[in-house]
């Protein structure tokens, strides 16, 4: 088998590494990586060794980031129920987040809507059933957190430097 520079790049991203991590684990620059990524340089042996040592070793867990969903579907607390019922149903989900001005502040989920079933929900604004909001992990935690928040959560969101990046639900995380 010939070790190419764009084997090492799927090698590194399929271990979930960046290539800042690789360098310094590898004892080499970031810009090396790079390079030997992008075949604009010839290797020594004992680099691509160091390389793959890291690579081929510690198998490092994929990250929350690799898994989320981005283009998160969200509604407001103004928003009317019937309008988030609707397009919960066209798209096939089952919770939809509630921000206010950039905040996380609640979720509706098919349960909750299920035990409002008995209120007039055409007349109801979703900060009127609103529940809990949906925990928020780093995009660079590791998805080992996730099971045990998505066994009392329908979701996870989840954040990079403070700002919702994408949402994560039992479904993705059987993908792994």
């Amino acid at each position: 088998m010939i070790v190419t520079g764009h084997y090492m790049k799927h090698l590194r991203e399929e271990q979930g590494y960046s290539q800042q991590e690789l360098a310094k684990l590898a004892g080499i620059s970031q810009a090396h990586v790079a390079k030997i990524e992008l075949e604009k340089v010839d290797p020594r042996l004992s680099t691509v060794n160091s390389m793959l040592t890291v690579l081929l070793k510690g198998r490092k867990k994929p990250t929350c980031r690799t898994i989320m969903k981005r283009g998160i579907i969200s509604a407001k607390p103004e928003d009317k129920v019937l309008d988030v019922i609707t397009s919960m149903k066209k798209l096939g989900i089952s919770q939809v987040p509630i921000f206010s001005n950039g905040q996380n502040i609640g979720s509706i989920r098919e349960m909750t809507i299920i035990r409002n079933a008995h209120k007039r929900l055409k007349l109801l604004q979703v900060q009127d059933i609103i529940d809990e909001p949906f925990p928020v992990v780093n995009s660079s935690d590791s998805t080992e957190v996730l099971p045990g928040l998505l066994d009392y959560h329908a979701a996870v969101l989840v954040a990079d430097k403070g700002r919702i990046m994408g949402i994560i639900t039992k479904s993705d995380l059987i993908k792994i």
